[in-house]
């Protein structure tokens, strides 16, 4: 078992390393237009590699850190709540992320946001033009059969890409409209489900291979069902679960009750987290947020 433990730790050190080459080369990041617009995938000759399809280390502990400072500890990653469905990602190299992006992130102007369109709470089309990075989950013809969107990019020390899912709305499908993004940073691989409103499929678990860390929404009513959601948690796996939109259809306690007893569970004092890949609790643990 030490072993196997072993190997994964040398994996996930050379993604580090292999990561940090990427990030050096400046040809290596494709800015996006604030738009829908062409696809933000490298060359597959230049693109770095996914390391998320890893098996998960399962490592003890957590630490639970405010957010004071402009800085990340190397090898870490500081993870914020900023309400609704969008979580601040800091990552060492002093990118942040910002999921769902309405337009607000507290005080705080990312350089990167991810938007879905399921509802105008999870995107903007008037985006600070001081992000660099505007990363839709939908395809520039919404609706349109074949169009989504497709997303493999580094920006500095992190790797971003998206599996699509479809959304359902009126009786409607549009078919491949939302995005799972993904977020390798710090050998850290982070999940953002988005306006998920299906269950996944096979190739979608094996497109988005490990999640050490995963944001599930929870209102149980217009996204999946909280037992979908479960369902989905208890198959990933996760080390870490933090759940968003909860819109009064149901509480984090009915999303932790749904999950069984293979899951421990902690309300913070706080919005925010500071982890790495070696502070990892040993059990699946749902990290509920102040303020969710």
């Amino acid at each position: 078992m030490h072993k196997v433990r072993d190997m994964w730790r040398f994996v996930s050190i050379l993604g580090l390393f292999v990561a940090g080459i990427a990030a050096s080369d400046p040809t290596m990041a494709t800015p996006l237009a604030p738009m829908p617009g062409p696809l933000t995938v490298q060359d597959a000759n230049e693109r770095p590699p996914s390391m998320c399809a890893a098996v998960a280390q399962r490592l003890p502990g957590v630490t639970y850190a405010a957010f004071e400072t402009a800085s990340v500890p190397a090898h870490q990653v500081r993870i914020t709540f900023a309400g609704h469905s969008t979580y601040l990602i800091e990552s060492a190299g002093g990118v942040v992320i910002a999921t769902d992006y309405a337009g607000w992130a507290g005080s705080v102007i990312p350089n990167v946001a991810t938007m879905n369109r399921a509802h105008e709470t999870h995107y903007t089309d008037y985006p600070d033009p001081a992000i660099k990075h505007v990363l839709h989950g939908w395809g520039p013809k919404f609706g349109t059969e074949g169009d989504k969107a497709e997303h493999h990019l580094s920006v500095e020390d992190v790797l971003i890409r998206n599996v699509t899912t479809d959304i359902v709305r009126g009786g409607q499908r549009f078919v491949d409209q939302n995005s799972i993004f993904i977020f390798e940073i710090a050998g850290l691989c982070i999940g953002h489900l988005g306006h998920l409103h299906h269950d996944l499929t096979d190739s979608h678990y094996a497109d988005i291979g490990r999640l050490d860390i995963v944001m599930v929404p929870i209102d149980g009513g217009l996204t999946l069902s909280i037992g979908g959601m479960a369902t989905i948690a208890n198959r990933l796996r996760s080390s870490i679960i933090l759940p968003m939109h909860a819109r009064g259809w149901a509480t984090a306690a009915d999303f932790i009750a749904s999950l069984g007893e293979g899951f421990d569970h902690d309300y913070l004092e706080g919005s925010d987290l500071t982890v790495s890949l070696n502070s990892l609790p040993t059990r699946p643990t749902v990290l509920v947020p102040k303020g969710l």
